[in-house]
């Protein structure tokens, strides 16, 4: 019984999504279908990334830049809109997943060392909603917009032309919001304190370096996720085993209740039709509903399939993915990374969350009720 409370204490997304995978199996029955579920390449393309970036934390890689940033930026306004705008941009080309994966461990250690412990939520955050904004101009920016974006024909400028008044709100929203939480406050570069890059070696961190490059082989489906998931393990497994005991491995496994939860959902007929009847004429607003539950990715390939209306729940899933934590899974990374922080506050960061996103998914539907 301790261990089960210590799990739901540390790991709280993870057993709430086991639960309700378990009470879905008992509308669900176990059977050959339950294969299908499983997004493989996600998880192991997540797998692949949290190796290569445990590696490189472990190298005090991003301490190194961190430093080297800090002796280059006095401003905490300049150094948070850096960090959002990072996220932004790359989460257009690289997938939010990837961009939170690759610069929220950098802002923890950025902050840390400039001892600015207590804007880490507010700036985690912000990435976090930069990262789902900005992966929601292009194709490629996530997964259920190439979906869509398959799905309907659609050209690369006119789907690009279709998000890009909605991501230029948001990059305005973004540096609105940092610039006012962030204030005029001063970084005292001789107060930080750098530790020595002792366990930092030339070469385990070009090969993580590498690894990384070639990781992004699988997000620009160069190479298939399998191939680069197996020669990472095995480069790692050869010269630096014990990185895998950084790895979390919990949120693979909440990536993988929800998927279970998700494809029994929608195999109960109930939930079905009553889609179905919601669904007609209100493909936006119920993709922003529907996507608060069960995230924007299994909302896009459940309402898609009952219209063709593929630009309003390509809008509706990508403003979707604002609001509770699970409205996105990239958003299960942050809080994860955030909650693996000695004295961190989980509870905080899921209200600063939410009530950070509401303000920025109420701005993003009023531009689209003027807009159409």
């Amino acid at each position: 019984m301790v261990k089960i409370k210590n799990l739901f204490k540390n790991e709280p997304v993870t057993m709430v999504s086991f639960i309700l995978a378990c009470l879905s199996v008992l509308l669900v029955p176990v059977d050959k279908h339950y294969v299908d579920y499983v997004n493989y390449k996600t998880l192991g393309t997540l797998l692949t990334l949290m190796i290569i970036m445990a590696g490189l934390g472990g190298q005090g890689f991003f301490r190194k830049i961190g430093s080297d940033l800090l002796a280059r930026i006095s401003s905490l306004r300049i150094l948070g809109l850096v960090l959002v705008y990072l996220c932004f941009f790359f989460a257009m080309f690289i997938t939010n997943d990837v961009a939170l994966i690759t610069f929220v461990p950098f802002t923890i250690e950025v902050l840390m060392m400039a001892g600015m412990k207590n804007y880490l939520i507010p700036i985690i955050v912000l990435q976090t909603i930069a990262a789902n904004l900005g992966s929601m101009l292009t194709p490629i920016g996530n997964p259920h917009n190439l979906y869509l974006y398959d799905l309907s024909d659609m050209s690369p400028q006119s789907f690009i032309g279709m998000m890009l008044p909605y991501s230029l709100l948001s990059f305005v929203l973004l540096t609105v919001m940092t610039c006012l939480l962030t204030g005029r406050k001063k970084i005292e570069n001789s107060t930080v304190t750098v530790a020595k890059h002792g366990g930092m070696t030339f070469f385990k961190t070009g090969m993580y370096l590498v690894l990384f490059l070639l990781s992004l082989t699988t997000v620009l489906r160069v190479l298939p996720y399998y191939i680069v998931l197996g020669v990472v393990v095995l480069v790692v497994i050869v010269f630096d085993r014990k990185n895998f005991l950084e790895v979390d491995y919990f949120l693979l496994l909440t990536f993988t209740f929800l998927f279970i939860f998700i494809g029994n959902m929608k195999r109960v007929d109930a939930v079905n039709d009553i889609l179905t009847k919601l669904v007609s004429g209100n493909e936006f607003a119920v993709s922003i509903a529907t996507s608060q539950f069960i995230s924007n990715v299994p909302a896009t390939i459940l309402i898609s399939g009952m219209t063709t209306d593929y630009s309003a729940v390509c809008i509706g899933t990508d403003f979707g993915g604002l609001g509770t934590l699970i409205a996105s899974m990239a958003s299960l990374i942050s809080f994860k990374l955030y909650g693996r922080i000695a004295g961190s506050k989980k509870g905080k960061y899921v209200l600063t969350f939410t009530l950070f996103s509401i303000i920025f998914l109420v701005f993003l539907i009023a531009e689209y009720m003027i807009i159409n």
